[in-house]
């Protein structure tokens, strides 16, 4: 009787399972919206998408760098990731390569997450102002993956609610992935702090959001709205809070983060108990550090697999300081045979003289490395690896002074642009622009204005975004940089969708020209 009962048992059980509806939830799971009960539960949710920045390589680790300068004129892939090199030669046949899908899908990631605790959020039983900067910290954070969406691929679909597996949603075009970018900072800004203190530093603040905004609006030169928002730092509210600092390097040093330039930077820290030597592996995703500069650094102490164009060194040469001696920003920005003006055999990579290391007649002689993101300045660093503490600094108070000139010179205000352009040209030792070259014309300023963001802004990951905003993408750039002679108008400012997702979504169409 007892084995009979057991497989009657057996045969029910099969019998239900076969009408069961496998979409039901499982009562026995906590969901997604049940998680969401206390003010601790909304802390952790808004600190989850801060940490999507920690992704593998994927975001700020690294791949956001590679396709904000390698991809520009200003960089390329000169190591042996034949990939990495294809992709920023603008020759890619696989839509499915990790480093543009892999950066597409850990953006949706941030998304996913940001729309959780906006929509969640608000229905938690908890102090209101903490509410309050919680969501609009969410809302801050989607807008910046949207950005960077919208930026590199240009039509993201937009997806402003927790997710769902039957979602198929159609690409946005590319002025509604901006006019959502905006909607979400101009949403965000009154809730946000202007500062933070202790552990909060490095949240966003209310001077990051309308940052963010004013690149959003000059990205799509639309000036008015631009000059408007960045007003907030540089004449209005905000304008107390910011400041260059005395000592151009104090921006890249992990030693001196969070200061007094900084609107918004990407916090690192070393983790002691993290041993990894690989940030690729995916069980390693929250790697606190960054890898950047293992992959920067120049051959014998990283891997070299990211270096700048020679073309660079001679626009920091166009212009010797007040005093006559060389722009301070070319040593600060750039690793090369001439660091130090006295040339290689005085010139430090990690301890060692450029010539002891690669000699003066070899291939490598005329190599140049991006330094902004290396930790070559710490006493006795002798090698990279995977996991840096040096902070990214995303937003730069000169960036600030300098998108807002651009967009008082797009309006025809030219006069009234150059004091912010002083202001950091008087930083590097420069005369002032206005003693330098008065009177500009609006075309011959923004000419000089490229010039400007070269020498203070080379390395940090916006010369694709210049690029793009001035509309000078093109084959004419392969005089300086050979790998644009593959770039075709049309195609390459933006990367392909990921065929991958095409696949899944029938309502998702691919970008023009791939």
């Amino acid at each position: 009787m007892k084995k009979i009962f057991l497989l009657t048992t057996v045969v029910l059980l099969i019998a239900t399972s076969c009408n069961r509806n496998f979409d039901e939830p499982n009562p026995n799971n906590p969901t997604i919206a049940s998680f969401w009960q206390s003010e601790s539960d909304a802390i952790k949710g808004v600190n989850a998408v801060y940490s999507t920045f920690h992704r593998t390589a994927t975001l700020y680790s690294r791949f956001l760098f590679y396709h904000g300068s390698l991809r520009s004129d200003e960089g390329y892939g000169s190591g042996g990731d034949i990939t990495l090199n294809n992709v920023m030669s603008f020759v890619q046949t696989n839509y499915n390569e990790g480093l543009t899908a892999g950066t597409w899908q850990n953006l949706f990631i941030g998304v996913f997450r940001a729309n959780q605790v906006i929509a969640y959020v608000p229905g938690i039983e908890m102090d209101e102002a903490l509410k309050t900067r919680i969501v609009s910290e969410a809302r801050f954070l989607r807008a910046l993956f949207y950005f960077n969406l919208t930026l590199y691929y240009g039509r993201p679909p937009l997806m402003l609610e927790p997710s769902e597996p039957t979602d198929r949603p159609s690409n946005a075009t590319n002025e509604e992935a901006w006019a959502q970018v905006q909607q979400d900072l101009i949403d965000a800004a009154p809730g946000l702090p202007l500062r933070y203190t202790g552990d909060d530093i490095g949240r966003a603040t209310r001077g990051a959001a309308y940052a963010l905004l004013g690149k959003a609006y000059l990205q799509q030169n639309k000036y008015q709205e631009a000059a408007t928002a960045l007003s907030w730092l540089v004449t209005g509210e905000g304008k107390d809070l910011y400041s260059l600092v005395p000592n151009y390097q104090d921006n890249f040093k992990a030693s001196t983060e969070n200061n007094s330039e900084s609107v918004f930077e990407i916090q690192f820290r070393f983790n002691p108990n993290e041993n990894t030597d690989d940030d690729v592996d995916e069980t390693r995703i929250n790697n606190p550090g960054t890898s950047i500069a293992q992959f920067y650094a120049p051959r014998g102490v990283g891997f070299s697999d990211g270096a700048a164009r020679r073309w660079l060194v001679g626009e920091f040469q166009r212009e010797n300081t007040a005093l006559g001696t060389r722009d301070p920003r070319l040593a600060v920005s750039l690793l090369f045979d001439s660091t130090d003006v006295r040339g290689p055999q005085f010139t430090q990579v990690y301890g060692q003289t450029f010539a002891s290391r690669y000699g003066v007649n070899t291939g490598e002689s005329s190599t140049v490395w991006f330094r902004k993101l290396l930790n070559d300045n710490e006493a006795g660093r002798t090698e990279e690896g995977f996991r840096s503490p040096n902070n990214y600094r995303l937003i730069r108070y000169a960036d600030v002074l300098l998108m807002y000139a651009e967009a008082l010179n797009g309006l025809g205000q030219t006069a009234q642009a150059y004091p912010y352009v002083d202001r950091v040209r008087v930083r590097a030792g420069l005369r002032p622009l206005s003693v330098a070259r008065p009177g500009l014309s609006r075309d011959a300023f923004l000419e000089q204005l490229k010039h400007e963001r070269i020498t203070e802004l080379t390395g940090e990951g916006w010369r694709f975004a210049d690029l793009q905003r001035w509309g000078d993408l093109g084959p004419e750039l392969a005089s300086r940089d050979p790998e644009f002679a593959n770039f075709v108008k049309g195609r390459n400012e933006w990367y392909p969708i990921p065929q991958s997702d095409i696949d899944l979504n029938p309502n998702l169409t691919q970008n023009p020209g791939y």
